[in-house]
């Protein structure tokens, strides 16, 4: 025999935001909890006065003297059967006399997530039966002219307009309102359907505490959750003291909303509230809301289906418009890219040129103007600053140390860039090689927001209420203007931003590669094709360009005079490059010139400190003249900031010329005097470059060292083996060596 439970029936333990210790449901309906195995009630609400009952009579008993037997096997008969339960709500029931009599709906599910699995239950909601007929037309024929519409609609804003309207006149609601969620949880309404003579909410805002997460799990586990009457007091779901563990009721279609979020829909003037919660992907992206002014509104249960229905397919619809636009725009980007591409090679102009000339430079990421900063050039299209404003730009993207820097607000991510560039609001920047940048640049979009209320003030709703509820007494906008603010980069923007500098870096290394060999015919053409030779003297060079495969601005050479001496050079033009080479070829002229037009090398250095002087300020070189005597082997020397002469002995020994007494030309303030030194039969005189001998991770005394033990065998050596020993081949500076050597 079944004991009653009179004396033992407690509240069913709930969260804080419900009536004290207990889970609540709506009172339009009656929520029961059975164990699947008897048929025995587990749980009751509180109102139970809808069967004729009390909840001492209903707690612990068989459904079926709840009910009655018929409508108690109508409810079981599916359970038992294991038949999915969805496919048969609502269970239309015919309560006999003795219960009230009258038709009602019983929706049946399985708790999620049952504690008790060994002994299964199934929660019932009943609720008085409700007619669709006089809300539009009955039946499906409603819900299929919508989803049709829907199908039609040629835009989300068309979507929307269509989605609500359908489900505003199924509902019978006066509005319906569709919140869009931004990924902070912030709210705005995107559209709505109402009756005339409603003020439009269109455009209003709403912080994200409006949508708590108690709120968010509902919408998730009820899409279609209805609060008939927001003024109805909720009522506690009640068991036994000793009825075992609790099933989850989050999914019960009577559940009870937080008491804050009622509030809410109560202080914005509603009677009743439908919640719809939109998904995609299992993420809410919105939620829509209808309230009632009039009074208390019901809805039956198969409406409430056609408008889960309705907003599964705006959501897939949606989605599926939005993937149509992301793919149009894709396409859009990657002609335009290509368009760009091609424009990078384009070497007959420079590179910043090439790519702002027709315009798809802006248009790749539709921005109002763009900065490039390439070969040396600088190239603007569209709105930009002035020159202050630009080299700010640059110089920031430049040393952002990342391949794309993005932000909409400009004086937010960098205030002193932005107080000499004030009109730029958003700027999308991609750095290339050696300080080059591509920079593009948005203006400020002025926006006014339109809030529920103030979102910088909130109130608790009970001082002992944890959810900080914003609570509005009107729906008057509390305004706020933004400013500083650029729109928005988009994700395929900058997408697309990364694939163009990858282009461009192809781009600048053809062209580079285009500069190298341009420079190093240049220098081939400026370094001497043949040696002078001079009876009892032979000469042999080598050049080696830098390991970088950049080119610089060494040179050597070597002639004869009029005066019958033998005139050596080697000098180091500072930087690399076409300008290095071309510094380099004018000083090589120079020297010539300076050289037949004097009888010593002194007096050759200094008309060439002259003409260094006057014709190119700016430029720095250092500079090795020895003019050898070949009758008797003396060496006269003159160096300018460069490394000093070796003498190899026929023996293998060696010995330096002085050290340079002055700084490279163009830094000197005057030409040192010359210092001398003798090549003995059978030895050699050794010139060479600084990028021969340097090393990062050692001493330049090392390196001269190392330079003097090559030539340990003799001045015989190859000069080949001395280059490979002395030479670091990840130098970065290109590298010469000369080597002068008397016959015994």
């Amino acid at each position: 025999m079944t004991r009653s439970a009179a004396a033992s029936a407690v509240p069913v333990p709930g969260p804080v935001e419900d009536a004290p210790g207990t889970v609540t449901v709506q009172p339009r309906g009656l929520l029961l909890t059975v164990r699947a195995s008897d048929g025995v009630v587990l749980q009751t609400s509180a109102r139970t006065e809808l069967v004729g009952l009390r909840p001492a009579e209903v707690l612990g008993r068989p459904l079926s003297e709840v009910l009655g037997p018929q409508a108690a096997g109508q409810v079981l008969s599916p359970v038992v059967a294991g038949t999915d339960l969805a496919s048969v709500n609502p269970v239309v029931l015919e309560l006999p006399e003795e219960r009230g009599g009258g038709g009602y709906d019983a929706i049946l599910h399985r708790p999620h997530g049952d504690p008790a699995p060994a002994q299964p239950s199934v929660v019932v909601e009943i609720e008085p039966a409700q007619s669709a007929t006089g809300r539009g037309s009955s039946g499906y024929g409603p819900l299929r002219t919508a989803l049709a519409d829907l199908e039609l609609a040629g835009s989300i804003e068309e979507l929307y307009d269509v989605a609500l309207e359908a489900l505003r006149a199924r509902t019978g609601f006066e509005r319906a309102s569709l919140y869009l969620l931004d990924p902070q949880g912030n709210s705005e309404i995107v559209a709505e359907s109402r009756v005339r003579g409603l003020v439009p909410w269109t455009g209003v805002h709403f912080p994200a505490s409006d949508i708590p997460p108690e709120v968010r799990e509902l919408h998730a586990r009820v899409r279609v959750h209805l609060i008939d009457d927001v003024d109805a007091d909720p009522v506690p779901v009640l068991t036994h003291d000793d009825g075992g563990p609790v099933p989850d009721l989050g999914a019960a279609t009577l559940r009870a909303e937080p008491r804050a979020y009622v509030e809410l829909h109560r202080s914005r003037g509603a009677r009743a509230a439908l919640g719809v919660g939109l998904f995609h992907g299992g993420e809410l992206w919105g939620v829509v809301y209808c309230h009632h002014y009039g009074g208390p509104q019901r809805v039956p249960y198969e409406v409430l289906v056609e408008v889960e229905l309705l907003a599964r397919s705006l959501s897939a619809l949606r989605a599926a418009q939005l993937g149509t636009d992301k793919d149009s725009e894709a396409h859009r980007q990657d002609r335009v890219l290509a368009h760009l591409a091609a424009d990078s090679r384009d070497e007959s102009v420079p590179l910043g040129t090439a790519i702002t000339r027709s315009g798809w430079t802006r248009r790749l990421v539709r921005a109002d103007g763009a900065i490039v900063s390439a070969e040396g050039r600088v190239t603007s299209v569209g709105q930009v600053p002035d020159d202050a404003g630009r080299r700010a730009l640059i110089a920031w993207v430049a040393e952002a140390g990342e391949e794309v820097v993005t932000t909409d607000c400009l004086g937010e991510a960098a205030p002193d860039v932005a107080a000499v560039a004030p009109d730029v609001a958003g700027v999308m920047g991609i750095a290339l090689p050696e300080g080059q940048v591509l920079i593009w640049l948005r203006d400020e979009v002025q926006r006014r927001v339109e809030w529920g209320s103030d979102p910088t003030v909130s109130r608790p709703v009970r001082t002992d209420d944890p959810i900080r509820t914003m609570l509005r007494a009107s729906e008057e906008g509390w305004r706020e203007v933004v400013d500083r603010h650029s729109l928005p980069w988009l994700p395929d923007q900058v997408e697309s931003a990364a694939a163009l500098r990858g282009h461009l870096l192809e781009a600048l290394y053809l062209r580079g590669r285009k500069e190298v060999r341009a420079t190093e015919e240049l220098q081939r053409s400026l370094l001497p094709h043949e040696l002078a030779d001079d009876d009892g003297w032979s000469i042999d060079a080598r050049y080696e360009a830098a390991g970088a495969g950049l080119v610089g601005g060494d040179w050597y050479d070597a002639l004869v005079l009029p005066t019958g001496h033998l005139a050596l050079v080697v000098g180091d033009v500072t930087g690399h490059g076409l300008q290095a080479a071309a510094t380099m070829g004018q000083l090589r002229t120079a020297m010539r010139t300076s050289l037949v037009g004097s009888d010593s090398a002194h007096e050759a250095a200094r008309l060439l400190f002259e003409v260094v002087r006057w014709t190119l300020p700016g430029e720095v070189a250092t500079l090795t003249v020895a003019l050898v005597d070949p009758a008797n082997g003396t060496v006269e020397n003159v160096s300018l900031g460069h490394p000093p002469l070796l003498v190899v002995h026929p023996d293998g020994s060696t010995c330096w010329a002085p050290l340079a007494g002055a700084p490279p030309l163009g830094l000197a303030g005057e030409v040192p005097p010359a210092s001398r030194l003798e090549v003995p039969p059978g030895g050699s005189l050794v010139l060479y470059s600084d990028g021969l001998i340097e090393r990062r991770d050692e001493s330049v005394t090392d390196g001269l060292a190392r330079l003097a033990d090559a030539f340990r065998a003799g001045p015989r050596t190859d000069i080949d083996d001395v280059v490979r020993a002395t030479r670091d081949e990840r130098s970065a500076d290109d590298a010469t060596l000369m080597v002068v050597q008397r016959r015994a």
